[in-house]
């Protein structure tokens, strides 16, 4: 079982930078990698970025690469999404989720946190 708890979301108007947290707990971590999803009302849950626990190696949607950067803090189990260049269109929750197989596959994932209000205003 893995438990997944995020923060850092809010209220940010567009230009600004906002880093979301996630806190991961539970048994064999390091045999998963981590992903961070999105979902704005009325749309589907898309893949935004993931990260492997072990090498750190990181992948991003095209529509947030070069503005936001995954990493991790093995020692912490920590979880991070810095968001910078913040735009209307990023205004989601955003969830946490590790998983196993395919990155951008939301079904590869088990666990999910309980996602974060992100908000991004003219």
């Amino acid at each position: 079982q893995v438990q997944l708890v995020e923060s850092g979301g809010g209220l940010v108007q567009a230009g600004a930078s906002l880093r979301l947290s996630c806190a991961a707990s539970g048994r064999a971590l390091s045999s998963y990698f981590m992903g961070w999803f999105r979902q704005a009302p009325g749309k589907e849950r898309e893949f935004v970025s993931r990260i492997t626990w072990s090498g750190g190696n990181t992948y991003y949607a095209d529509s947030v690469k070069g503005r936001f950067t995954i990493s991790r803090d093995k020692a912490k189990n920590m979880v991070y999404l810095q968001m910078n260049g913040l735009k209307p269109e990023d205004t989601a929750v955003y969830y946490c989720a590790a998983g196993v197989g395919v990155a951008i596959v939301r079904s590869s994932y088990a666990y999910w946190g309980q996602g974060t209000q992100v908000t991004v205003s003219f």
